[in-house]
């Protein structure tokens, strides 16, 4: 019984986060495309059948489906809910034309794609930096306040008080800016500028590789210097440099989000640490148990995640469609149709390959076929 109510909280709470995202993303592609005056025929939360909807007074047919597991917005123009450009376009008449989004500028219709990652990236950006002026921004000076034996740290030549002012050319200010560089390079040779008794010294340093276990039970593969912090804090933001820290904070994951794929892509890092919707909705359950604080948070990394993976330029995903916009304003002129139905095809193909990859690995991590 206990386990069934768990299964069912772990549900209830991703449909909850994810639902919001998905219309976030959604309603950035919508607000942008109504801007630009292209009629929208559907704003989907959920793929399959309709479970509830209705039509508003310019004709946008709003639902929710069965599937929770994303959603869409559907121009006018378009063959599908992935803009692929529909057949016979140039048989519309004029008043058809004026709001048909094939028919835009591929600036315009650059801007709409673009609007769906932004609006997370947005919303992210709003919630931490609400956090920021509420809760306090975490802010731990990148002081050494312990070096640990035979750590990495310790045969680099760190010492306590040494004050990390920057790693391979990259200004640190926070304990967690230098953590966050550390877990991602274990190995590698990294130059760091510390602080020490009012002068400038240059370490190099090889993080150790070692495993650890999250929260959630995951397991990782990082890069560890061997320090400990001096002091921990939280310090308040007013309003305006609360919004300017956490899109600082925003562009660092993004960043460090690119830097893990990249790791992945080229073997230096396992691609079993990619997840899916399973482990998501696993993870999401777990953080609710700790507070609405903790899921709100939570919602603001996946936030930015969602907005990340969305951009990457694989077709059928809002990135493709970035790339193919991008060459028509540079060139000109669009790719040829048969290129952009092979590329769609091919999109198609890499996006089922990565969900059927992360939907094995959640299965493995959550152990579904141990006996």
């Amino acid at each position: 019984m206990d386990t069934l109510v768990s299964l069912s909280h772990t549900l209830v709470m991703f449909v909850a986060v994810f639902t919001v995202l998905v219309f976030v993303h959604e309603w950035g592609h919508y607000i942008v495309a109504r801007w630009n005056g292209v009629r929208v025929d559907v704003f989907s939360i959920g793929f399959g059948p309709e479970i509830w909807g209705y039509t508003d007074k310019s004709g946008t047919r709003w639902k929710v489906s069965w599937i929770p597991l994303g959603g869409y917005v559907k121009f006018f123009g378009d063959a599908n809910a992935a803009s692929v450009p529909g057949r016979g376009i140039e048989g519309l008449d004029e008043q058809e034309r004026d709001v048909a989004f094939p028919a835009k500028s591929p600036l315009q219709r650059f801007a709409v794609v673009a609007a769906g990652p932004i609006a997370n990236f947005v919303f992210a950006i709003i919630i931490l930096a609400g956090f920021f002026v509420f809760v306090g921004q975490p802010y731990t000076p990148a002081e050494v306040g312990e070096v640990l034996p035979d750590s990495a740290a310790e045969r680099a030549g760190f010492e306590v008080g040494d004050r990390i002012v920057e790693i391979d050319g990259r200004s640190i200010n926070r304990f967690l800016d230098m953590q966050q560089i550390i877990s991602l390079s274990p190995e590698e040779p990294l130059d760091i500028v510390v602080e020490r008794d009012g002068r400038l010294v240059t370490l190099t340093v090889r993080p150790e590789r070692v495993q650890i276990t999250d929260n959630f039970g995951q397991v990782h593969e990082i890069g560890r210097l061997g320090i400990s912090r001096a002091t921990e804090g939280y310090i308040k933001r007013d309003p305006l440099s609360a919004i300017w820290y956490a899109t600082v904070e925003t562009g660092n994951i993004v960043r460090l989000s690119l830097k893990f794929v990249g790791q992945i892509i080229v073997g230096k890092r396992s691609g079993e640490e990619l997840g899916g919707p399973i482990r998501i909705a696993k993870f999401s359950g777990e953080t609710a148990k700790q507070g609405l604080a903790s899921l709100i948070w939570f919602a603001a990394m996946l936030s930015i995640n969602l907005g990340f993976v969305n951009l990457l330029p694989i077709p059928m995903l809002d990135g493709g469609h970035l790339l193919y916009y991008g060459w028509e304003i540079i060139t000109g002129k669009p790719l040829s149709a048969r290129i952009q139905e092979y590329g769609f095809r091919i999109g198609l193909a890499v996006v089922l390959t990565i969900m059927l990859f992360v939907t094995w690995n959640d299965l493995m991590y959550l152990e579904i076929f141990k006996f």
